[in-house]
């Protein structure tokens, strides 16, 4: 402690003049000091003020620099003394530092800018200031090619100060990839993947830069999926794997590096990690099924990759995700679920699945999941379910098979999200589907459930859904009892409420499902139609100058429907509705323009 006191005395007083070897005795002196204790020595160096004599020590000419930097490096291990070094000056000598030739001093002067920048704003704003990562990316270009021990080192220590640099700092990381970073940071990662330490500092750059969605265009123009990939294949040790999934997934966010790391070969060892995985209860097994499945299920949201792996229902990998579906695993279920949502994208592929038996697959993974079943699965399922739906012809296959049952059991969910799946589910399936219409609409259970998630408002996706469900059954079914059903588990003021919605398609399916309403039903809904005030919403619709055509069509339409009731037809006559219908005529748009001569004529008639 004696020596470090003296030595730090001998720092303070120390002029031009001093001797190298004194100052040389000085710096180990410190060295020593800091390799026993780091805490206690760094404070003890802040106290006595010679960390501002550094700042006159950093001089290229100079035998003591590359000490002075490793002290520096040393003591901005800790986080209190990060801030006095950039108070006391350092930063634009050590960057400037950053210009010289001496591999020693790159080293250690890279070190410390490294620790400095680490998690300090301070630190990256001065280095920023002085200009320091434009060198360092410079250097990253030039020794890029070599791989002696002593370059690959520099190497290490550069990627490193760039990561402390850009971390969680979207600014700096802007800055890096428009110097053009990436492109030599994969070049790197080839050249080097034999030494880990530098290749692990690349992961870890690239999983700093990959969440920038400006790094990821950059990206798709290198040969990153092939490196990562490659490297993906050498690895042993789950937390290497770890390390490469976590720049794997930020990346496969891009459509384009999607179908590279196809075609590169992840899938096959994505497939390869799952079957060595699935039936193991080690935590880092579990972990990294998990981690596979879902990058799996990530690859296939881009179409050109999907439709790559898809092969025409032919490729071995949608034979592979099949078999995850009936497996015991809740992850490969849900994994196989969405993948089976994430195939289902188009009409040929659906019809292809639903040809080949894929429906009864997920009916039984439902059954598995109806008591107290897993949620996520649940969902997943169901978004499966109702993308295979869409098609035309798939529509009667699905119903016949049983599909609406199957989804039926689950009404008595309380998560929105599988409330939400099952609705849309059910109205894709009975889209111009009569009998199934008319079916479901007469299912008491069913309807009064809807008209209770009408009004689900904090879940504005099932209210909504809810809603076009209910429209969809009188739509498609035409028929008399389900308006019955309907109005008798309190619906009709949810479909009045449906028409004021800000969505134009989801006002005009409930215009069109009370004009049915009226025509076939009127007596039954005449009280429910008035209490919800629907003549007073149809006067405004037909006002308003911003409804759309289709809206004011069938809102004319509608009105003349109505006046076949004694009460709702008062309420037409008291509310000046020629005047209003009347202006239409000369409406730019054909239809409207006729409606109003016609709805103008039957309002004359009736009043």
């Amino acid at each position: 402690a004696d020596d470090l006191s003296d030595a730090l005395k001998k720092l303070k007083i120390t002029t031009t003049d001093s001797t190298a070897d004194s100052l040389e005795g000085c710096l180990d002196c410190l060295l020593q000091a800091l390799a026993q204790n780091n805490v206690e020595t760094s404070e003890k160096i802040q106290k006595s003020g010679v960390l501002q004599v550094f700042a006159s020590l950093l001089t290229p000419q100079s035998s003591c620099t590359a000490k002075v930097a490793n002290i520096i490096a040393e003591v901005a291990r800790n986080e209190f003394m990060r801030n006095p070094c950039v108070d006391a000056g350092l930063i634009p000598p050590l960057v400037q530092l950053l210009n010289c030739k001496d591999q020693e001093v790159l080293l250690q002067t890279g070190r410390a800018l490294g620790n400095i920048c680490y998690d300090s704003h301070e630190g990256r704003n001065a280095v920023d200031h002085a200009g320091g990562a434009h060198i360092v990316v410079d250097h990253l270009r030039s020794l890029c090619s070599k791989t002696d021990p002593a370059s690959e080192k520099l190497l290490t220590v550069f990627c490193g100060m760039l990561m402390n640099y850009s971390n969680e700092n979207d600014t700096l990381q802007s800055q890096l990839i428009n110097m053009g970073v990436i492109p030599t940071l994969v070049k790197l990662l080839g050249i080097h993947c034999q030494n880990a330490a530098l290749t692990e500092m690349c992961l870890v750059a690239f999983g700093n830069l990959a969440e920038l969605e400006s790094s990821k265009e950059q990206f798709a123009y290198t040969n990153i999926a092939e490196e990562l990939v490659k490297l993906f294949k050498k690895q042993i040790e789950h937390d290497k794997k770890e390390m490469i999934f976590e720049v794997l997934a930020p990346l496969a966010e891009n459509d384009v590096i999607k179908l590279q790391l196809v075609e590169a070969g992840l899938v096959e060892c994505l497939l390869e990690i799952v079957q060595k995985t699935v039936d193991s209860d080690k935590e880092d097994d579990i972990a990294e099924l998990k981690t596979a499945s879902d990058l799996m299920v990530l690859l296939l949201l881009g179409d050109e990759s999907m439709q790559k792996l898809f092969e025409g229902g032919k490729g071995s990998v949608f034979q592979r995700v099949l078999s995850w579906i009936p497996s015991n695993s809740h992850q490969l279920q849900l994994a196989g679920a969405l993948a089976i949502a994430n195939f289902a994208r188009n009409d040929g592929n659906c019809i292809h699945m639903v040809d080949n038996g894929i429906v009864q697959k997920l009916m039984d993974l439902l059954d598995r999941h109806v008591e107290d079943g897993n949620v996520t699965v649940q969902h997943a399922a169901l978004s499966a379910l109702r993308n295979l739906a869409i098609p035309v012809v798939n529509k009667a296959k699905m119903l016949s098979a049983g599909v609406a049952e199957a989804v039926l059991k689950f009404l008595r969910s309380e998560m929105p999200p599988v409330q939400f799946k099952l609705l849309g589910t059910l109205r894709m399936l009975i889209d111009a589907q009569a009998e199934a219409a008319e079916q479901l609409g007469k299912n008491v259970k069913l309807v009064e459930r809807l008209v209770e998630w009408c009004e689900a408002k904090d879940h504005a996706g099932v209210m909504g859904e809810s809603n076009r469900l209910l429209s969809a059954l009188i739509r498609h079914s035409k028929s008399k009892d389900v308006i019955r059903t309907i109005v008798q588990s309190g619906g009709i003021k949810h479909l009045v409420t449906m028409a004021t919605s800000e969505h134009v398609i989801m006002q005009n399916e409930a215009l069109v499902a009370l004009a049915l309403i009226a025509a076939l039903e009127l007596v039954t809904a005449e009280k429910d139609l008035e209490n919800a005030q629907l003549v007073q919403i149809l006067h405004r619709l037909l006002s308003d100058d911003r409804s759309a055509p289709e809206i004011k069509y069938n809102s004319m339409v509608l009105i003349c429907a109505l006046i076949g009731s004694e009460p709702l037809q008062k309420e037409v006559q008291s509310m000046a509705f020629l005047e209003v219908v009347s202006k239409l005529r000369s409406h730019e748009n054909k239809t409207v323009a006729q409606q109003a001569s016609l709805t103008e004529q039957r309002l004359a008639v009736e009043s």
